[in-house]
Parts: structure tokens; C-alpha cells; sequence
């Protein structure tokens, strides 16, 4: 069944590593455990992604334990050059090490080193990121406290199988129109969030995956007659026959779509792009700014990824038929190709 969604609270896993019930939910029902996982620790890959965007910048930061390699990063964009630097840190073969935790509801996700840093802190109701991050670029430090309101209201999980695996799989959770409030610091000038306006998004995610994929993801946060307003699509990665990550909020409530397609002009990502879905509930001009490019190739690792950043405007159907017109809502829409 398409858009099959997940209501029963059970294991992740079933005996044999593959996924007990394929599908969306609105909450974390699906219990993680890495040690039910029936592959190689070098091939298991965890991460938590945190997006905060105001209407002239944002901040993003990351803290993956991907197996053979870690991957710890922060970013800082200015729309207003536009401009943009991300510092990252890699490390060899964490396999685990760095103990991130099995749910996206409680505990604490940090990495440590002279250089760096970064801390996650998850209560409820409210999460904290905390950053020191030592020559961020020109010599000069990035420092970031920033808090995170999460009210009680509908996210996107998404249990995706690889048909050609049955023990690959994607279990990610996606939290939109999170209020931001806080400040970074870099180069003697703030970033200042205000819960009012600004947003955050947590990418939590685990999984194993199989070496070579191809995908598209687009998110972003916003206000629409003064409420908050967000959106999750994507498409490309695993099989996605149950259901699909294609989602808006608003108001707190999920508003479920069917198939979503990136329209990208083929001679440059900063070409406005159109995205549609199948059932028309979501027809949207994407806008860019600012292309963060990024393309790393060593050894049997390889990725190319295009996050470029901009404004949706457009028309989504909520699930009542009534239809919300949105303008110039901040977001960043992602093309990846990935082999690791």
C-alpha cells in the first residue's frame, strides 16, 4: 500500500536484520538498536543534522559515525553576498565509537577534539547545540549556543529497504519549524535567531546502505498567515514502494504527498528549478541563492553534492482541499550522488 503509515510502537529489525514493517509514521515508533543490525560495523552509518536558518543566514552542523569514516562538520551561509564556508573533520573508522544514541528523544550527541567542540543536548520539549570550533576559517573561531523549541507536533519518520539488500535499510527522522533562538559568533560579527521567525530541522538518521545512490532532498520552514509552515520531500534513495518522505506542516499537523519531482535546469543549479508532486498538492518555483558545492573522491569514496539554498513559493492542499499560498519561504534543496 502506498504511503503505508506506521502505528504500532515494535523492534526496528526483525531476527534476520531486515525491516519488520517498511513505511512513515509521525513519531519515532520504531525502536532503533545497532546491535540488531546484521552487517559489517564498518558499513553502519549514523548522523544527526541540525539546520537553523533566519531570513538573512544560517548555521548547519553535523555528527556522523558513517563506519570506516566520521564525518564532523559546520557550516555558516550569509544570503545577503551571498557567501558560505563549511569546516569539516574526518576521522578514520569510528565504527561506533562515537555512541550516538539509538533515539532522537533523549540523551546527548557530542564529538571532542582539540579543534572542535560540538554538542547536541536533547530534553524534553527543547534541544541545545553548543559549538567552539578552533581556526573555522582565516584563522579566526566560530562559537555558537543555540536553543531549540519542539513543540508537540507531527514529524516525518521513514523506514525505507533496498530491494536489492534486504538487510540495507534507511530509518530517518526529519523535525521541521523547531523555534530557533541563540547566536553564532564569527569574524567580530552575531547571528542572532529569533524564535518568532526563524526554524530549525533535525536530520536524524541510521542505517546501512548499499555503496552507490543517487538522491534528491529538499527542506525548509516558514511562516504562512503568521504560522508555521515546513516541508520535507525527497525521493531517489531505496525503495520507497511503502511510502514516500513527501510531507508539509502546518500548524503542527502533517499533510501527507504522493511523489515528488525536482525539475533542475540542466546547465546550472542556480537556475530557478520547479518542484511538483503527483497529486498536484504541492507545486512550488524554487528560487536559488547560493550553491553549497562540495565533491570529495578517495579511493572507493566518492560523493558529489549540490545543496543549494533559496525560496520556495508556490501552492500546497492541505488534506481538506483548502489550499495555502506560500511565498518566499526559506529552504535548501539538495542533489547527491554518493558511492561509500
Amino acid at each position: 500500500m502506498r504511503n503505508h503509515e506506521v502505528t504500532t510502537r515494535q523492534p526496528l529489525l526483525k531476527e534476520d536484520g531486515s525491516l519488520r514493517e517498511p513505511g512513515w509514521s509521525r513519531q519515532l515508533l520504531q525502536i532503533y538498536d545497532r546491535n540488531k543490525i546484521k552487517a559489517p560495523k564498518f558499513r553502519i552509518k549514523e548522523w544527526d543534522y541540525y539546520l537553523i536558518t533566519a531570513k538573512d543566514y544560517a548555521v548547519a552542523f553535523t555528527i556522523s559515525d558513517d563506519g570506516y569514516i566520521g564525518l564532523q562538520s559546520v557550516s555558516l551561509l550569509d544570503f545577503r553576498k551571498p557567501w558560505e564556508h563549511t569546516q569539516t573533520i574526518l576521522n578514520v573508522c569510528p565504527m561506533g565509537r562515537l555512541k550516538l544514541p539509538a533515539t532522537s528523544e533523549e540523551g546527548t550527541t557530542q564529538y571532542h577534539d582539540k579543534r572542535l567542540h560540538l554538542k547536541y543536548t536533547v530534553k524534553p520539549g527543547r534541544r541545545r547545540i553548543q559549538c567552539e570550533f578552533q581556526n573555522f576559517l582565516d584563522g579566526k573561531p566560530f562559537a555558537c549556543d543555540i536553543a531549540l523549541e519542539q513543540p508537540d507536533m507531527d514529524t516525518m519518520v521513514i523506514a525505507t529497504p533496498w530491494k536489492e539488500k534486504k538487510t540495507a535499510f534507511y530509518y530517518n527522522q526529519k523535525i521541521n519549524c523547531m523555534p530557533a533562538s541563540g547566536k553564532a559568533i564569527y569574524d567580530g560579527q552575531e547571528y542572532l535567531f529569533n524564535p518568532k521567525t526563524d526554524f530549525a530541522t533535525l536530520d536524524w538518521g541510521r542505517g546501512v546502505w548499499t555503496y552507490d545512490n543517487y538522491w534528491y532532498w529538499g527542506t525548509g520552514n516558514g511562516l504562512v498567515n503568521n504560522l508555521p509552515f515546513g516541508f520535507n520531500i525527497g525521493y531517489g534513495f531505496g525503495d520507497t514502494s511503502a511510502a514516500s518522505e513527501n510531507i508539509f506542516y502546518y500548524n503542527g499537523t502533517a499533510h501527507k504527498l504522493d511523489d515528488i519531482e525536482f525539475h533542475v535546469p540542466g546547465d546550472s543549479y542556480l537556475k530557478p528549478w520547479t518542484v511538483t508532486s503527483s497529486d498536484s498538492r504541492f507545486d512550488m518555483e524554487f528560487k536559488p541563492i547560493l550553491d553549497r558545492a562540495a565533491k570529495v573522491s578517495a579511493l572507493v569514496i566518492e560523493t558529489d553534492q549540490h545543496q543549494v539554498f533559496g525560496h520556495l513559493s508556490g501552492r500546497a492542499v492541505l488534506d481538506d482541499g483548502s489550499a495555502l499560498e506560500v511565498q518566499d519561504i526559506l529552504c535548501a534543496c539538495e542533489v547527491v550522488h554518493n558511492r561509500y
